[in-house]
């Protein structure tokens, strides 16, 4: 039966209650099915086994990464256009709003679950930290502005401390105090080497990491609360965003002349701007198939291989200064980030804490000097 009736007495009156339930025929919301049905541009990765399906997000993330990060930095390699991020933002947040309008109209359900005000927070953190970023170039090399985009730990801890009263292990610490010293190192290189540093770039990537930081938290949250998808989410936070940055852009009068530089350059402006939030759209989605098939241990391992990938690639497809400063800051970036990973999964993997592997090597030391002495 598809249907059950029960029968109650109130007030001397008889009243049926019909509690409907859906056949194995009827097509379930989008939002509530299985990760077996999970499908990636088409791809149903349920009829593939898992070292392939660990294939396929794997190479979709960096193929559509690297290509993404080539033409963000291909875009502001352009004579003329660094002043232009924020409206390279704009153009961005429009084709994402029409790429989420797409996918929204391909699914069953059509319906928005999130408040509005929600979407308005969750769009003004979107807008500062893709707006920030995007500005930054032109003020940073690429590779430094990748740098800081690795280190959202430290901007996460320092809220939890003074926000949240939260206490860190010693293994988090660690870590953050591994990324702002990588940090420091890779930013002094490119002040040395680099002939466009600008100080107003580490202050813009840095508040980009602030607000980046904070959105996973709001985004995370809303849909659990609300069960929003995620081609709603991409709709109406990026359209919101839209609506703030173009009207941000024409009360300072910025896009006039954004208009008229890009109408005279439109392949290498809005041709490359398509492809850059096409990749950065279909990346996103490789991503999120990770978390859900593999975990977040996996998937943040996998985006920080691709952004070492995506710095040596800059310093091979553009002409650049190098130093081997570069390489001593970003591997001390990355050893903040291997223990951030450890501390994050030591319980779940059993793994033994720094005490107990000082602990460890400290009695060792004790044991191989006492069999010195006999």
């Amino acid at each position: 039966m598809s249907a059950k009736f029960g029968l109650i007495n109130y007030n001397s009156s008889r009243k049926h209650i019909s509690i409907s339930v859906p056949s194995g025929t009827e097509i379930m919301s989008p939002h509530i099915k299985s990760v077996e049905e999970l499908r990636v541009l088409g791809i149903n990765l349920s009829s593939f086994n898992t070292p392939v399906q660990f294939f396929i997000c794997v190479a979709g993330v960096f193929v559509f990464y690297l290509i993404y990060g080539y033409l963000q930095e291909l875009i502001f390699s352009m004579e003329g256009f660094k002043p232009f991020g924020w409206y390279l933002t704009l153009v961005q947040f429009g084709f994402y709003s029409l790429f989420g309008l797409v996918e929204l109209q391909l699914t069953q359900d059509k319906r928005r679950r999130i408040p509005g005000k929600t979407y308005m927070i969750i769009a003004f953190l979107t807008v500062g930290t893709m707006g920030l970023s995007n500005t930054s170039l032109g003020y940073l090399n690429y590779p430094t502005q990748v740098i800081f985009k690795c280190c959202k730990l430290i901007p996460v801890m320092i809220g939890g401390v003074f926000i949240q009263g939260k206490r860190y292990n010693v293994a988090d610490v660690s870590a953050a105090l591994c990324m702002s010293l990588g940090l420091i190192w890779f930013t002094l290189a490119d002040s040395k080497v680099a002939p466009n540093f600008n100080v107003t770039g580490v202050i813009l990537i840095s508040l980009a990491l602030c607000a980046d930081a904070a959105i996973g938290n709001v985004q995370e949250k809303a849909m659990k609360l609300h069960n929003g998808s995620n081609s709603e989410m991409v709709l109406y936070s990026y359209s919101i965003g839209f609506v703030y940055i173009l009207m941000g852009l024409f009360c300072v009068g910025g896009l006039g002349p954004a208009v008229a530089f890009c109408s005279q350059h439109p392949v290498r402006t809005y041709g490359y701007a398509f492809f850059f939030s096409l990749t950065g759209y279909f990346g996103i989605s490789f991503v999120l198939a990770l978390i859900k098939l593999f975990g977040a241990l996996v998937a943040v391992t996998v985006t920080t291989g691709r952004k070492a990938m995506t710095i040596v690639l800059s310093f091979m497809f553009f002409s650049k200064p190098f130093t081997f400063q570069y390489v001593w800051g970003g591997l001390l970036v990355v050893f903040g980030i291997f223990l951030n990973i450890y501390s994050k999964n030591r319980d779940k993997m059993k793994l033994p804490s720094l005490a107990d592997i000082r602990s460890r090597v400290l009695s060792g030391k004790r044991g191989r000097l006492m069999s010195q002495n006999v």
